[in-house]
């Protein structure tokens, strides 16, 4: 009759575990800590002076191209502006209508900023904002004859 233990051979069915410790991180034997415990079990450190240490010397000392010079090199020197004559043209047309810079935008499906750039030369010109301009002021703004009626101009 059974007793309450078993009879028999118990046998173990697993893997035993074993736990490490893991390898200290880089930054750990740096530490003032770990140099001190190295030293005074006799082990040798190796102790490296950087040379610029603490100060901006080793920026100073690469040579590197001005940010100007790679520029200069990759893009055009500068950007096309609106030409003086054509900025007079612009607004003289305008003025003559009793437009405002708003109301030739609108006409031109422009933002008024637009409008304001080309007549300050601040806008590098697009071809297709100045032919909306001559269609809109009937005015010539590109080619010979800036500022000539559009009829006079195409003869």
């Amino acid at each position: 009759m059974p007793t309450g233990r078993l009879s028999g051979n118990i046998t173990q069915d697993w893997e035993p575990v074993v736990l490490r410790r893991t390898k200290p991180k880089a930054a750990d034997l740096k530490s003032a800590k770990a140099v001190n415990q190295a030293l005074r079990s006799g082990a040798a450190v190796e102790t490296v002076r950087k040379s610029a240490a603490g100060t901006n010397k080793h920026f100073a000392s690469t040579t590197v191209a001005p940010a100007r010079k790679l520029d200069e090199t990759t893009e055009p020197a500068a950007v096309e502006r609106v030409a003086a004559e054509v900025r007079a043209a612009i607004q003289k047309a305008r003025v003559a209508k009793g437009w405002s810079q708003a109301e030739l935008a609108k006409r031109i499906n422009e933002r008024a900023q637009v409008v304001q750039e080309y007549e300050s030369g601040k806008a590098a010109p697009a071809q297709a904002v100045l032919a909306k301009m001559e269609r809109a002021l009937e005015v010539k703004l590109r080619g010979k004859g800036v500022g000539a009626p559009l009829a006079a101009a195409s003869k």
